[in-house]
């Protein structure tokens, strides 16, 4: 039986395209959580805390979300597979730079150079998946690819550096920048724009894909940052609290290629959208009870699932409204969740100190998934 995506993929115009940019974005965003799942290792090689470690991711996002909007012009100008393969040359250059020696300095450094690619590496692969003729099929299934690489670096380096020592976080990210290069190198024929975007930074139609793109993906990453703390809490075991943080994250696999899936067969954007941001709520609301455990099993598992359903909605309707300048559409719209995420996470932390045990950031996300149902009115899906 023929599957959406094995339809789209025999009506593609360059298949190596689609596949080049599959993979440039599952093993770049492998980068995002690398550090945070050999943390301990990583807290002992360099002589810190663990708060200090925390600062190589933020300095990775920070890189990550400047990179957005540069990455999306050139992308449009040069066409995607070059940035994608300046990407890859990043990614692998910060890696090279953190294996060298172990000074926390030297590990910023790098993670800011890594963050650049990580954050290209998005807005590039994207446009590689539309340049090379996919739909909102394809691009959930991208989105599903980005998820699967964060995922599998919480899963799969834990174990790695307890094997062979804390380099072997970046050794990895190394080898897979690496591979991504090679079949984004064989992409030919890609079109590209060519023209200079003119206002997409102050395009009013984009902005509100903006507030949903932060809506749904930038708080299920605040929610899953401080889950774990928050079951705690309340008496969860801390591998219990664990598997229910990566729940929230890892259930984008599923629901970003199923969005775009249904997208696909039947265009309506606008209540699958309004759907997720209730469904994103609800879970938050369910997380913020502090009620029984599997109160907040079931919080998590809505939660993760609500706010992988509308990427491949947003993306497709920026490249859409911009189709003079795709690629800086993405970056600007990718760019207000990468932001939300900066800001909202330590803003989050804060209410660990106040009464509640957190339960108000977990009020807090429920309520601002709900005012950005404000912003459905003002976008065409």
């Amino acid at each position: 039986m023929r599957t959406p995506v094995v339809d789209e993929l025999a009506r593609n115009r360059h298949a190596s395209a689609v596949v080049a940019g599959l993979v440039v974005g599952c093993f770049l965003t492998w980068n995002v959580s690398n550090v945070g799942a050999a943390a301990d290792p990583l807290a002992d090689a360099y002589g810190v805390s663990l708060a200090v470690v925390g600062l190589l991711t933020t300095a990775l996002f920070v890189t990550h979300l400047l990179s957005q909007l540069p990455a999306g012009i050139w992308s449009d100008r040069v066409g995607p597979h070059r940035v994608a393969l300046a990407a890859c040359a990043f990614g692998a250059a910060g890696n090279a730079l953190l294996l060298v020696d172990d000074a926390i300095a030297l590990g910023i450094v790098g993670r800011l150079v890594v963050g650049v690619g990580s954050g290209a590496g998005f807005v590039a692969g994207l446009d590689l998946v539309r340049a090379g003729g996919g739909g909102p099929v394809l691009h959930g299934v991208f989105g599903g690819a980005t998820m699967a690489g964060g995922g599998l670096a919480v899963v799969i380096v834990p174990p790695l550096t307890d094997a062979t020592g804390w380099r072997a976080t970046y050794a990895a990210a190394l080898v897979l920048a690496v591979v991504a290069a090679v079949p984004t190198s064989f992409v030919r024929g890609v079109a590209r724009v060519g023209a200079s975007p003119r206002g997409v930074l102050g395009d009013r139609r984009l902005l509100p894909l903006g507030v949903l793109q932060a809506a749904t993906f930038g708080l299920a990453v605040v929610a899953g940052n401080w889950i774990v703390p928050l079951l705690e809490r309340q008496d969860v075991s801390a591998a219990l609290a664990g598997a229910l943080g990566g729940l929230v994250l890892l259930a984008g696999i599923v629901t970003r290629p199923l969005g775009g899936g249904l997208t696909h067969r039947r265009p309506a954007g606008r209540a699958l959208v309004a759907g997720s941001l209730v469904a994103v709520a609800a879970g938050a609301l369910l997380l913020a009870s502090g009620g029984p455990t599997w109160v907040s099993a079931l919080g998590a598992l809505c939660l993760g699932l609500a706010a992988g359903l509308p990427f491949a909605a947003l993306f497709e309707a920026a490249q859409q409204l911009r189709p003079d300048a795709p690629g800086s559409a993405v970056a600007l719209v990718n760019a207000c969740g990468v932001l939300s995420v900066l800001v909202a996470t330590p803003l989050a932390g804060l209410a660990f100190d106040l009464p509640g045990d957190g339960r108000l950031a977990f009020a807090a996300i429920a309520a601002l998934s709900l005012l950005a149902l404000v912003a459905l009115p003002r976008v065409r899906l």
